[in-house]
């Protein structure tokens, strides 16, 4: 392991709070290897240097503690909708054994990565399921189930807030995590968060360890259950967002 990786890692974790262990530290940087081994063959990520994945990717993927700061500590079950390379539920599962997680992306060949960074670091109650969250929201399976969703996918928050509230069960947690300005944003995505059935507790803004950029999470909390008629069927939502 190159000595600059722990430096840094130790080094954002500790503007979090977070610890590691030695076992941890190691699976974060076979995590880094198998990444950038699949990126030479297929388009995971445009992230790809050293620090920036350290950063961009493992940090800020725990920077959720800044906003939800009980997580981790008891047994719960969360999702991650839009996971793509596995970012932000790869790293919780890392650093908080205690939560089992279920990875959601509408990609096949992504689905593939997952399974093996699953496999090759021994991670146990962690699946990656290949599908829509338009589809899933609707199954019974994994509707209103969820103590947290979480999920950095690119999309507005009225579209965000349909593809993830389905997923959480009442008292549970939504958190969106966003970059840049959102305050517009956020004036057409509230919305439509009451509608799925949450309420806007908090945004938290901070600035990203080791880099200059803003960061906010929203966080939402599932105060009543879903619509039936929500999600909308595949496509829907980020075509005509509420």
């Amino acid at each position: 392991m190159e000595q600059v990786f722990l430096d840094k890692m130790i080094k954002g974790a500790e503007n979090l709070g977070i610890s590691f262990s030695k076992e941890q530290i190691d699976k974060f940087y076979y995590y880094y290897e198998i990444l950038n081994e699949w990126n030479k063959v297929m388009n995971l990520t445009a992230i790809t240097e050293l620090e920036d994945v350290i950063y961009k990717h493992f940090i800020d993927s725990l920077s959720l503690v800044m906003a939800v700061k009980e997580i981790g500590e008891r047994e719960s079950n969360l999702i991650d909708v839009g996971t793509g390379a596995g970012f932000p539920g790869i790293p919780l599962k890392i650093i908080f054994p205690k939560i089992s997680v279920v990875l959601l992306d509408s990609l096949n060949k992504r689905v593939r990565f997952l399974h093996e960074v699953i496999e090759k670091l021994n991670l146990t109650e962690i699946e990656a399921v290949h599908g829509r969250a338009e589809d899933f929201g609707q199954d019974r399976i994994y509707r209103e189930k969820f103590d947290y969703c979480v999920s950095r996918a690119v999309a507005n928050m009225a579209t965000l807030a349909e593809y993830c509230i389905p997923f959480v069960k009442t008292g549970g947690v939504f958190v969106a995590y966003k970059s840049g300005k959102i305050q517009e944003e956020m004036e057409r995505g509230k919305k439509a968060v009451e509608i799925f059935g949450g309420e806007v507790v908090n945004i938290e803004k901070f600035v990203l360890a080791g880099t200059d950029a803003e960061r906010e999470l929203v966080v939402v909390k599932k105060v009543r259950k879903t619509d039936k008629r929500y999600p909308r069927k595949a496509g829907v939502p980020g075509k005509e967002p509420i």
